[in-house]
């Protein structure tokens, strides 16, 4: 199992909107929520995300860490 990788936040709503069909649905503040339509997320748009954060984000949107290590 590989270790999750440093990301900022704009580069994971990045990651979500263009490979696991979610679209942002507003933002408030420095927070961006991201849809599916079936999942509604929160992400913060601060410089780097913590690794436990990182990773309750990919469990609420139903993501694998491999499918997402694919791509970041």
């Amino acid at each position: 199992m590989s270790r999750l990788p440093a990301i900022s936040g704009m580069d994971l709503v990045k990651i979500l909107t263009k490979h696991f069909g979610f679209r942002v649905l507003r933002q408030k503040g420095s927070h961006v929520t991201p849809t599916n339509d079936m999942s509604f997320i929160t992400v913060p748009m601060h410089a780097e995300l913590d690794k436990g954060t990182l990773r309750a984000i990919l469990t609420d949107a139903r993501i694998e860490r491999e499918d997402f290590l694919r791509y970041a």
